[in-house]
């Protein structure tokens, strides 16, 4: 277990990032005998991770049918977009020369959406490419915005997975990382920023998509 963190919290964790790697998909039921067991945790950690998700709105109760893993609706898809403006365009503005390790970490997770491309997995591509932003909001030094940004990320996860065709909803994307991540690399930062919001006005325009096609 993480140091400083209790075993609901962790659960909470590995149930959030499994969202964001896309094995966790809205509408999925999270059935809390099935988390006892495979936590070997009591019920009443397995009810606190499962509230602590609530919280994040990452999952919802539904009557007789239990916990399951939320669907998003467009008014949260356009507010998701309205925070990812202010933090990763922030971290842009404030952004000193990219360190080896910080670039090491955009180049790798740029590596890992190219390979998973290549594999025409389309659900990886979408989680790699996730990580990349983070990265990008992590320029802020902030483990509050980091945090706050997970949250963040793994709501956006639960959107992407909507898209009928993921080849086409995720293709366009790596590219423009690798723009993004050149123009950091060389500390444009007007480039970069203005390259970034262009990306987020077409993410959310394509997400915002996925509703007018249930």
């Amino acid at each position: 277990m993480t140091l400083g963190l209790s075993l609901a919290d962790q659960i909470a964790l590995e149930l959030r990032a499994d969202i964001i790697g896309g094995r966790l998909l809205p509408g999925m039921p999270l059935i809390e005998a099935e988390l006892v067991n495979s936590y070997n945790a009591s019920r009443n950690t397995i009810r606190e991770a499962l509230h602590r998700l609530g919280q994040e709105g990452l999952t919802r109760y539904v009557r007789n049918k239990g916990v399951m893993v939320r669907r998003l609706e467009r008014a949260e898809v356009r507010d998701l977009f309205v925070v990812r403006r202010t933090l990763e365009l922030q971290a842009i503005a404030q952004s000193g020369p990219l360190t080896d390790a910080q670039s090491g970490r955009m180049q790798s997770a740029i590596e890992a959406t190219t390979l998973a491309r290549e594999r025409e997995d389309w659900r990886a591509v979408a989680t790699h490419s996730l990580v990349f932003h983070q990265q990008i909001v992590a320029l802020m030094h902030s483990p509050l915005f980091d945090e706050f940004f997970a949250q963040v990320i793994a709501q956006l996860r639960l959107v992407f997975c909507a898209a009928p065709d993921e080849q086409r909803f995720q293709s366009p994307w790596l590219e423009r990382d690798r723009e993004i991540y050149g123009l950091l690399a060389d500390h444009n930062k007007p480039a970069a920023s203005e390259a970034m919001s262009l990306y987020l006005d077409d993410s959310e325009h394509l997400s915002l998509a996925l509703f007018d096609h249930p």
